[in-house]
């Protein structure tokens, strides 16, 4: 087959939709399927697919849920998408985000081009509170929503929020992580790190500064942890700047704390060294997250993992089993799990193991299985309804 992937967002910035389609991409080409990625493409930082076609440079910042959105709106891209998709005859589009602004409601549009090709929209996002974008533009987003061939969720949660405003037969395919990407190379070393009680105990966060992200109450409850647990380091990973990084190096400071290392933005090759080399992975989340694929990698990667007891990590990790959840937004809380895995390196290695086992049921091998099935019922539907409705049918009677 021939499979074009679409973003709404800046595809040269990380976030787990763009994490989602690039480990997609990657399953399909595995399989022997042609792969397109098309989409904005600001330079933040190279993208890691080959074969993209960039349709603009240009994007915009909103904020929705907490959390800043880069999507692209260059309103004369129509021309070049249609050219893409002449060119290409894709059997499959498959869109993500569909009825976010931007890239993927100008696709939509080009029903003329895309009217024998597969549409397929995943739907990725939950938010505790309705949708306000949704709500007020349902008439026109109807009208695209239409135009899809088939529905899939990553997650009940993700299905529940969509569907409350555009009810259909949504797919339940969850986020993957790559299992021969993440996981230990040494389990030797893995022994070795839980089991001494003399080197530095590094906790991990991966992810935005973005407030819906939590790190301020990390923040707090490392500053409870570090006078009785001197040997704990806290080390931030993700793409954010001097600009985001700032009011948090100014409490910690407020704070005493010294020793936080704030990383930025990671190479995807070089992610895993850095899952690797913690102890304890903490995602303090407050809300927003239909999933979390950051556990998906921490859990791949062998590490027990302290996370927000939200509704989106519940469908993940189960507590006791693969890590501890926390109530969110409660920053002592948060500092009593991460004292009890690090004075207990044996739990901490139990954990691990328990992860591990529970990230193979996410691999891309699965998931894509479970996607390629899609698409092929999809290319039979149409093609069943390309036959019904052409003039050629009834040749046969005349």
């Amino acid at each position: 087959m021939k499979i074009a992937y679409i973003s709404p967002y800046d595809l040269s910035y990380p976030g787990g939709v763009n994490e989602h389609i690039t480990g997609l991409a990657f399953a399909a080409q595995q399989q022997g399927h042609q792969v397109c990625l098309i989409g904005i493409d600001s330079g933040y930082q190279a993208h890691t697919f080959p074969d993209t076609c960039v349709v603009s440079r240009k994007i915009v910042k909103f904020t929705i849920g907490g959390a800043t959105a880069r999507v692209g709106l260059a309103p004369f891209v129509a021309a070049r998408l249609k050219k893409i998709l002449s060119h290409h005859h894709f059997d499959v589009v498959h869109l993500h985000e569909p009825l976010v602004p931007g890239l993927t409601w100008q696709l939509l549009q080009q029903q003329a081009v895309l009217s024998e090709t597969a549409v397929v929209g995943t739907f990725h996002a939950y938010h505790e509170q309705k949708s306000r974008l949704y709500a007020w533009g349902r008439p026109f987003l109807t009208r695209l929503f239409n135009r899809l061939d088939s529905l899939i969720a990553v997650s009940p949660l993700a299905r529940d929020f969509i569907g409350q405003f555009f009810p259909g037969n949504y797919h339940i395919i969850p986020n993957g992580v790559s299992l021969a990407r993440f996981a230990p190379q040494h389990q030797a070393e893995i022994r070795e790190k839980a089991e001494s009680a003399n080197r530095p105990l590094t906790i991990l966060f991966v992810g935005r500064l973005d407030e819906r992200k939590g790190f301020a109450h990390l923040l707090d409850s490392y500053a409870r942890l570090k006078p009785k647990l001197p040997q704990l380091r806290l080390q931030v990973v993700g793409p954010f700047g001097p600009a985001e990084a700032k009011p948090y190096q100014q409490r910690a400071r407020q704070l005493g704390l010294n020793d936080i290392d704030f990383v930025g933005y990671v190479p995807p090759a070089k992610l895993p060294a850095i899952y690797h080399s913690a102890d304890i992975f903490c995602a303090p989340s407050i809300g927003g997250e239909s999933f979390g694929i950051v556990l998906l990698e921490a859990m791949a990667a062998g590490l027990p993992v302290v996370a927000s007891d939200i509704a989106g990590y519940r469908a993940v990790l189960t507590s006791g089993r693969e890590g501890v959840l926390v109530a969110p937004g409660q920053p002592a809380l948060l500092a009593d799990a991460i004292r009890q895995l690090a004075g207990a390196p044996h739990l901490r290695q139990q954990l691990a193991k328990h992860a591990r086992r529970k990230a193979a049921h996410y691999s891309w091998d699965r998931i894509i299985a479970k996607t390629l099935t899609v698409y092929h019922n999809t290319i039979k539907q149409n093609q069943k309804r390309i036959y019904q409705v052409s003039p050629l049918k009834n040749l046969g009677n005349t």
